[in-house]
């Protein structure tokens, strides 16, 4: 059975898989210049529900190999709510998780409509880093140098390129700042959800719950169709952009959410860091070659900047780990 594989991955096969997520969640960008009526809070309904309903699908399959395999007990007095799809009712960090991944889909697809893929995932890449700070405010980890450092070199990579864009814009008629200004503001919603997302599943876990980010994601899902629902209606979309929708749902979201926790068994924290980088890399490249997208030269420079410090960041702290000894405890390991 495929899901029994899943559960026994070489780290060779995990990087590969990784490789095949990043190249999924990439799509996104391309496949919504594609769309030929969608409205902005149509494309999210749309996205978000056919998300939940492949997960709705595939987690009662998912979770019973996972329970062949050992990897989460067989529990009989479950809930079919809890045994089947993972959801945890009565935990507040499950629902605060969901919250934020309602808040992550809506405000990703809301940005792409605004502005170009390459600003938006570019916003988007500085996730770990504020992951980094509200885990430093919340639960009071420790920032080493070389994070404070990426945070300074990434937000000069940012307010490089969004001075360039500004300046070149307010120089010449016709161009919509606005659009600029909504865009950005929307992608950044993504990494800051996020890092409330990750801190908050972070200090659960050390309070003993053990929150599986796949349930979250069906209820971020969820969440994210029933909000954007009323500003949906009525609706544009071809059928063709249905279709578009639903291949983003399915292939872009549902399915690379729940392999990217099947590698994460695997591979180490700064591994799936630095693999996850690809995504902005694939994503550029696939809206520039499918969509004819090309990003401007100051925003390969700024995100080369905001990519470079995150990619030293990571290897510095993996090397970092590796020198050090085991017995510090995890709430003061730097991030």
């Amino acid at each position: 059975m495929p899901f029994r594989l899943l559960s026994r991955l070489t780290h060779t096969q995990a990087v590969f898989m990784m490789v095949a997520v990043t190249l999924m969640w990439s799509i996104a960008g391309v496949v919504s210049r594609q769309l030929e009526s969608a409205a902005r809070f149509e494309v999210t309904f749309w996205r978000s529900a056919f998300t939940a309903i492949s997960l709705l699908v595939i987690l009662p399959w998912w979770r019973a190999a996972d329970r062949a395999a050992g990897l989460i007990a067989d529990d009989r007095r479950q809930g079919m709510l809890e045994r089947h799809w993972g959801v945890l009712a009565r935990s507040k960090a499950f629902w605060v998780s969901g919250v934020c991944w309602s808040v992550m889909f809506t405000a990703f697809m809301l940005a792409l409509t605004f502005t170009t893929v390459a600003n938006v995932l570019i916003i988007m890449s500085v996730g770990p880093l504020f992951t980094a700070l509200v885990a430093r405010v919340a639960i009071g980890q420790r920032l080493a140098l070389r994070t404070w450092l990426a945070i300074v070199a990434a937000g000069a990579g940012i307010v490089y390129m969004y001075g360039s864009q500004f300046l070149q814009a307010f120089g010449q008629t016709g161009v919509d700042t606005g659009g600029l200004v909504a865009g950005s503001l929307a992608a950044l919603c993504v990494p800051v959800a996020g890092a409330i997302n990750w801190t908050v599943v972070q200090r659960g876990q050390t309070h003993g719950e053990k929150i599986d980010l796949v349930p979250s994601v069906l209820l971020g899902g969820i969440l994210s169709s029933l909000m954007t629902l009323p500003l949906a209606v009525p609706f544009a979309a071809t059928g063709g952009d249905i279709a578009w929708l639903a291949l983003l749902g399915l292939v872009q979201l549902a399915i690379p959410c729940a392999l990217a926790v099947v590698c994460a068994r695997s591979l180490k924290a700064p591994e799936v860091s630095l693999l996850a980088l690809l995504e902005v890399i694939f994503g550029i490249l696939l809206a520039w070659l499918g969509a004819g997208e090309a990003p401007g030269a100051e925003v390969l420079a700024g995100g080369s900047l905001v990519i470079g410090a995150l990619v030293l960041n990571e290897l510095l702290g993996w090397r970092s780990r590796a020198a050090t000894p085991r017995i510090q405890t995890v709430d003061k390991q730097p991030q």
